[in-house]
């Protein structure tokens, strides 16, 4: 049987992807198409036994596209997993100005709260993963966006979600006071330490954020 390629899994690969366990996401099927699916990065394996594969959130977004279409439309091909970003695109801010996905962003906010119970030791909820903690400008804009807050655009004012030489924080800044402050709530409500600073030379206001490890 053919492996599933960069165009997207096999017809016989999605089938395995749409019967996954509605709650959990967990996958059977045979060895060779689970490996496939991890390789795609439609999937994950769970790092203790007996190390059973579960869907991540690029294929938990695959399985909910195919049940919303009819059977009758051609599937879609999706791309796999980008390990730097993933199928879903976290805006960073000064993106363009796409129009809302507000489904979209809960499915990547339910995925990754999926991935903290599935990956982290004692399956908090509150506490970022290590996916997060390798993505942090990603997950940082996750959080924000799918608690409300807009990023920003060409030409529309909103958060900017920015490295630092720390290796474990981001910097999310905005224009608007009240912004920022809905944007530091989000964070901290959300498993990550926020806290706002000044710059001493421009008196600009921004947040340090990072993951909590407690």
């Amino acid at each position: 049987m053919a492996e599933g390629t960069a165009a997207g899994p096999t017809a016989a690969q999605r089938r395995v992807i749409e019967a996954a366990d509605p709650a959990t996401g967990r996958l059977k099927g045979a060895s060779a198409q689970l490996a496939a699916l991890v390789r795609l990065g439609l999937a994950f394996r769970h790092p203790r036994p007996p190390h059973d594969c579960y869907l991540t959130p690029a294929g938990r977004r695959l399985r909910d596209r195919a049940a919303a279409e009819p059977e009758t439309r051609p599937q879609p091909q999706p791309q796999p997993e980008d390990p730097r970003a993933g199928v879903f695109t976290a805006r960073l801010g000064g993106e363009s100005d796409d129009p809302p996905r507000t489904a979209e962003v809960r499915g990547a906010w339910q995925g990754l709260v999926e991935l903290r119970r599935m990956t982290n030791p004692d399956a908090a909820l509150d506490r970022p993963c290590g996916w997060e903690r390798s993505h942090l400008l990603q997950a940082a804009a996750i959080v924000l966006e799918a608690a409300g807050c807009r990023p920003a655009g060409p030409r529309a004012e909103g958060y900017r979600v920015e490295p630092t030489p720390q290796p474990e924080a981001v910097a999310v800044r905005a224009a608007d006071a009240g912004l920022l402050r809905a944007c530091e709530e989000a964070l901290d409500s959300s498993g990550w330490h926020a806290g706002a600073y000044t710059e001493p030379r421009t008196g600009v206001r921004y947040l340090l954020a990072s993951p909590r490890r407690r």
